[in-house]
């Protein structure tokens, strides 16, 4: 089993960036592919990005393509989304979370392991 916990988030205004961190116990994160989902206020979760267990590939949903990096930290066991050129529309909570088949999926489903979230709110 793997318990994951996200940092990072806060209050940041349109423009800014903030750096997003996931840390990983009782597993290392390349045994996994990992992914980082966001769910905004009365709206379902989405998708955001994904990296592979040797963090060979990564993939990154259209609406943040360009303005956000995932990065994944081998000694550390984090999995960084660094989120560059904020707007309003990025406000939401954001979960990190692990497939243990290392599918490479955009889908909630694929993913057995999840963080409680951390609160990401960009002002106008």
């Amino acid at each position: 089993q793997v318990q994951l916990v996200e940092s990072g988030g806060g209050l940041v205004q349109a423009g800014g960036s903030l750096t997003l961190s996931c840390a990983a116990s009782g597993r290392a994160l390349t045994d996994y592919t990992m992914a980082w989902f966001r769910q905004a206020p009365g709206k379902e979760r989405e998708f955001v990005s994904f990296i592979t267990g040797n963090g060979g590939y990564s993939y990154y949903g259209n609406l943040v393509k360009g303005r956000f990096t995932i990065s994944r930290y081998i000694v550390k066991n984090t999995i960084d989304l660094q989120m560059n050129s904020l707007k309003p529309d990025d406000t939401a909570v954001y979960y990190c979370a692990a497939d243990t088949f290392g599918r490479g999926s955009t889908e909630e489903r694929s993913y057995d392991y999840w963080g409680q979230g951390t609160q990401v709110t960009v002002s106008s």
